[in-house]
Order: structure tokens, then sequence, then C-alpha cells
């Protein structure tokens, strides 16, 4: 009955550890979950109540597949103050998620055999996207050595005239790294000499940073005139704490822009009325609570460095960004826990939740073994916890 796409395809493993960590919880048994890629504050005030109003206007029919005027503006606005540099409305889209803008962008650009440059460590559900748009995932591994990131000298010996697009990721899904100006510079130049590559900018934590500036910086500045074969992601998820209200958006060329307003009309159709005013409202107005968050959030991240680092076998460094670290655990593999052999992080990961019912991500999701993605968005008490049981997991191990 099923296809071969069917039956190849496989569910995305955070999501899934999520829903694992649900059921134990609803079990009764004292579960933390460090896995989620979601913020553990609420959707700001003000702008719930905009959603909430919204809802007893009326705003609950169809919305047009590429998001209103009102946001695909707001959205351009935006990133003109952001940035400096101009998007007209036609050149935007907003729908049912940053996550389908991933899929959908790739749908519209990828044909059968076209290859798509990801550099490893990745955010989990790009290879497969890009394979269900026939594609073929060209993983690029950036290892430590590199402080995992694509580098200008490691992009010139892998790309190719078959590299179709190349996704890039600052704040990183899962380290926390950002790209500097000078590193956009140097892979903007190695891309020069490839004009038939599209560049997708994955942008969704790039407001949840702890520069001065409150900004990532940002591949367009350092190379604007690449405009007009770059594809930017972004939405109200990460930044707005909105994961559940399904807002992202897309600002690029317009016949790519305008190919996928066309596929979310013939697939998820739009993203929900209430949700639009409201994401319009945390782009318009939603900076003063964002400040807040983010300090909130960098607390969080000093703490749990600092515990982490005191932990033996453990090699962390300070992430720049997002809600994520990323520990180095190599030291562990091979070895066993109670019985068990330890061969890669999704033993580890395993042995950590039936022991110490702590949901922790293994590092060969994304694409590199050896570390565990470690989400630091929660209260600090139960983080405190959480570190507590990972010490005593880790030095059980012989």
């Amino acid at each position: 009955m099923l296809s071969q796409r069917a039956k190849g395809l496989k569910p995305s493993p955070t999501l899934a550890l999520a829903a694992k960590a649900k059921e134990l919880k609803a079990e009764g048994k004292d579960v933390i979950s460090l896995s989620v890629g979601e913020p553990d504050w609420d959707t700001f005030e003000s702008v719930k109540k905009v959603g909430m109003d919204a809802i007893a206007n009326g705003q609950t029919k169809y919305a047009p597949s590429n998001g209103t005027p009102e946001i695909r503006q707001a959205i351009a606005d935006q990133f003109k103050n952001d940035f400096g540099i101009e998007y007209a409305p036609s050149q935007v889209t907003a729908t049912a998620g940053a996550k389908f803008i991933v899929f959908a962008a790739l749908q519209m650009l990828v044909d059968s055999g076209d290859e798509v440059l990801i550099p490893a460590p990745y955010w989990v559900s790009y290879p497969t996207m890009v394979e269900l748009a026939g594609g073929i995932p060209q993983v690029v591994v950036c290892d430590k050595k590199l402080n995992f990131k694509l580098s200008a000298e490691k992009l010139a010996e892998t790309i190719s005239s078959k590299t179709k697009v190349i996704i890039l990721n600052s704040p990183s899904n899962p380290t926390g790294n950002m790209y500097s100006e000078e590193e956009w510079k140097g892979i903007a130049q190695v891309l020069k000499d490839h004009p038939n590559t599209v560049i997708l900018l994955d942008d969704i934590y790039n407001r949840l940073v702890f520069n001065e500036r409150g900004l990532a910086p940002h591949f367009l500045e350092a190379a604007p005139e690449l405009k007009d074969r770059t594809i930017v992601i972004n939405g109200a998820s990460k930044a707005y704490s909105m994961t559940g209200w399904r807002l992202g958006w897309a600002l690029g060329p317009e016949k790519l822009i305008a190919a996928m307003n066309k596929y979310q009309s013939q697939s998820v159709s739009c993203a929900s009325g209430f949700t639009l005013a409201a994401g319009n409202h945390a782009l318009r107005h939603g900076d003063a609570e964002l400040g807040e968050a983010v300090a909130k959030l960098k607390t969080r991240r000093d703490f749990v460095y600092e515990e982490l680092s005191k932990v033996d076998g453990l090699e962390v460094e300070p992430p720049e960004g997002a809600f994520y670290i990323w520990p180095n655990v190599s030291s562990f593999l091979g070895k066993s826990f109670k019985g068990k052999k330890l061969e890669t992080t999704r033993e580890i990961c395993a042995a950590l939740l039936e022991d110490q019912m702590v949901v922790t991500v293994p590092g060969i999701e994304f694409g590199l073994d050896g570390y565990l993605r470690i989400s630091y968005a929660l209260e600090q008490d139960r983080m405190q916890e959480a570190i507590q049981r990972i010490k005593n997991f880790l030095s059980a191990i012989d």
C-alpha cells in the first residue's frame, strides 16, 4: 500500500523524543526534557491578546496563501530596519510555519538528482526535506577544528557545478554558534564563483543572541550583491515563543516566492488569520518583551555553561545564540553502562533516559556523533536537577 517514499521516511527525532517525554510524564514519571526546540515561556501577553481579539472579531476564515498584505509589509520593514536591505511585499511570503517554508522552498528549487550542500552538524530535518524533493544531501562535516561552522576553504573543497542549493543556519541548531561578518564574506567570495547555486538562509534564531546588537551578523550584510539568488527564512516560533501558532516566512526573488505561493495554495492553504494578526503585532511591537526573554535566556546560558563545565569527562563551549548547548561526550563512547555498550550517542541518550529520566538529543541525529544537544529553555531549578542527574549517570559509566 505505501509508496517507496513513505517506506523510507523517518519521523523527526526531536519531535519523537519530545513526545516520548510527554508520554512518560503522563505515566507519572518525573521526566526532565532537554530535547524540545522551543522556549518554555509562554507567547508574549500583548501578542496573545491580539490573537484572541482577532478570533473574537472573526479572523477565523481562509487567509491569503502568501499571508496578509499587513504581515508581508511588516516582515519587509523589519528586515530593512535590521539590515538595511529592501524587499517589496511581492518578494515576501508567510504561511504555516518556518519548517514548511523550508520544505516549500526546497520543493520549488530542487529537481531529481540535484545536490544540496548541508554543513554538519545540521538541523535534523534538512537532509530528509532534500530527499523528499528528490535531491541528494551533500553533507559536509564541520568538526570542532572548524568550530562546527563551514569555512570558506571547506566550502571551496566541496561545492561543485552540481550544487543547486546551500543551506546555512546561524545561530546554529544544534550548537548555538553563529557566523561572523568576516566568515560570511569568505563564504560569499566562494559562492560568487558558483552563480547557479541558490543560498538558503535559515535565520530562525537570529534574534535570540547574546551580543550587544541583539542580532546575528547576516550573510546579506556581508554580500548584498548575492540577494538575487538568496532566500531568507524566518518565523515567529522561537523569538516570539509562538511554536504552536505556526507562522513562518521567506524573503527572496519574486519568481521563487511566486512559485512557493502556488505550492502553499495547493498544500497547507494558509496560516490562520488570527495567527497572522498576532504575528504582525509581534513583528511591530514585540521588541521590549523579546528583550526581557533574551536577558532571561542569557542568564540560563551562563548558568548551564558554568555547571556543565564542572562535569568530569564533558567538554563544552558557551553558545552565542539560540537556546542549545552542545557538550562533547566522546570520552564516554565505547564504554559501558550497567553492562550495555555505549557505541554511539543514541545509546548514551537511551541509557540516560532509562536511568535518570532526562531526555536529550543524540549528536548523531545532527550528522556529528560524540555530542549531545541540550536545550536550556528551562527554569533554573529544573535545569540544576537535570545536570545533577546527568552527573550521576556519567559517573556510573565504566
